[in-house]
């Protein structure tokens, strides 16, 4: 949380820590005044030197992007539909977290826990809410239905950011698990992606009895020894298929030219300050993440419709920016 206040968290904390407390969300006018200030006040560099996005986000789509966001964009819509989900929070291992509760109107509905990512948040999963809740709604059958649960990781939006070393993926998973056992389920299945995937094979992994079943969308299917070789450039073995050889040079290129954003913040999180102070800077290291997801943002903001609208991709930046989760996310 930043030092205004962004959310209400409902009654005095009760003498029991484990207490699971209603959360609103409420950011102050002044809050999202001086947001739109340091975006219409961001200093620009000159344009890159090269007509494609081998050397970053573009400044053509930067500035598209905040004009939007500093003229346009509506904070108050997306908080409106977070407010009007149950929003909870509660401490596990000295920490709070948040996270969203809707349980189905069908009985027997099958409790899920959904996990994020980065650069990410709990808005990336609530579309997913009314389908998986309200199957009938939706084309599906009652015995669909699932209770879902999507917490904000730790450093992450509403959750609290640890203020030690130790909140890595193994005990994010271990609190998970505990997070599902005190709103009393007592058999659950998990799903995530990106981080949520990690965190969420590694509840698979632990085994608690009360977990069915995990779903991930990032599975440790790269043998270790191809791994290596795509991550350091050591030749790789022969006889591999075309569809192996392909998914080397996917592998290969995220490791050389994808991930900087990760090698920077697995190593020197601290000194990323300036995506803590400016807005614009947040919203392009955001960006920079993945080629592929870049190329339909920045379509986007061109104009085009690629599937997420500028609204979800600003959403998603305007809640690490509000909560001012930028570097305790990156510690990650």
């Amino acid at each position: 949380m930043t030092q205004t206040v962004v959310a209400e968290r409902g009654s005095k904390q009760a003498a029991d820590n484990t207490a699971i407390r209603p959360f609103h969300v409420n950011v102050p006018e002044t809050e999202l005044t001086e947001l739109r200030r340091r975006i219409n006040a961001t200093r620009w560099p000159e344009r890159e030197t090269v007509t494609d996005a081998t050397q970053g986000v573009q400044l053509a789509t930067t500035q598209a992007l905040a004009r939007y966001w500093g003229t346009e964009y509506d904070w108050r819509k997306i908080e409106a539909k977070m407010n009007a989900l149950p929003n909870f929070i509660t401490e596990i291992d000295g920490l709070e977290i948040h996270f969203i509760h809707v349980r189905s109107k069908h009985e027997n509905a099958l409790p899920l826990i959904v996990t994020h990512g980065w650069p990410g948040s709990i808005i990336e999963q609530m579309k997913i809410i009314d389908p998986l809740t309200n199957p009938t709604a939706h084309g599906g059958k009652a015995s669909d239905a699932f209770d879902v649960v999507i917490p904000s990781m730790p450093g992450y939006g509403f959750s609290g950011r640890p203020t030690t070393t130790g909140w890595d993926p193994t005990h994010i998973a271990r609190a998970w698990t505990v997070l599902m056992k005190r709103l009393g389920y007592t058999k659950f299945v998990a799903q995530g992606g990106d981080w949520g995937s990690l965190i969420t094979e590694l509840m698979g992994v632990q085994a608690p009895p009360e977990l069915l079943g995990i779903h991930i969308n990032m599975p440790g299917a790269v043998p270790a020894e191809i791994d290596k070789a795509a991550s350091t450039g050591a030749p790789m073995p022969d006889g591999l298929s075309s569809e192996e050889k392909l998914a080397i040079e996917r592998l290969t290129f995220v490791y050389s030219k994808g991930i900087a954003y990760g090698y920077q913040m697995g190593l020197r999180p601290q000194t990323l300050y300036g995506i803590a102070d400016s807005p614009v800077g947040l919203a392009a290291y955001f960006l920079d993440h993945d080629a592929w997801s870049y190329a339909l943002i920045s379509r986007v903001f061109a104009g085009e419709a690629a599937g997420l609208t500028r609204d979800d991709v600003l959403d998603n930046i305007t809640i690490a920016w509000l909560t001012n989760t930028a570097i305790s996310g990156a510690r990650l």
